[in-house]
């Protein structure tokens, strides 16, 4: 028998498939983290440059963003500040993926507002773990804003004394 759609109050509690942007200017890098996120349980997107990962957020929605910091049109400083910036956008985890590798690249890209850094050359298995992670620190982050919601409502339904 086939299964039925699920009912709205069903799809309004069923969480969405985690999502993850890849944002690289080159295209064998954007396709090697591709393939090493391959086992990841999650959507991908790409962009090619400052520019267009701006639009994917908007477009897709990710939870993750894996933000190369050298990008033609907005260097990955600019977009990550430009996202921590926003309040619709911030809470998007970002973890630059870069080849710089200086302290004061590092302090920037904090500056900026980075969640966490990685250094190229990427090891798969450090990149796996740090993006489940994150993908787990959203979902429990978005549940927590979600309760919060929740007991508002309730506070607000509440007669008072």
């Amino acid at each position: 028998m086939p299964k039925s759609s699920p009912t709205p109050a069903e799809a309004a509690t069923t969480p969405r498939r985690s999502r993850v942007l890849i944002a690289d200017d080159n295209e064998p890098n954007r396709e090697l983290l591709e393939a090493y996120l391959a086992d990841v349980d999650c959507e991908i997107a790409t962009a090619v440059d400052g520019a267009d990962t701006l639009a994917q957020v908007a477009a897709f929605h990710p939870d993750v963003i894996l933000l190369d910091v050298m990008m033609p049109k907005l260097s990955g400083f600019e977009v990550c500040q430009r996202l921590k910036d926003d309040p619709a956008t911030s809470p998007i985890m970002i973890l630059m993926v870069t080849a710089l590798g200086e302290l004061g690249d590092i302090e920037r890209a904090v500056e900026a507002g980075t969640d966490d850094f990685l250094s190229k050359p990427v090891n798969r298995v450090e990149l796996v773990k740090r993006v489940e992670n994150m993908l787990k620190l959203r979902h429990v982050s978005d549940e927590l804003e979600r309760l919060r919601q929740y007991i508002r409502t309730m506070d607000d339904d509440r007669p008072p004394r």
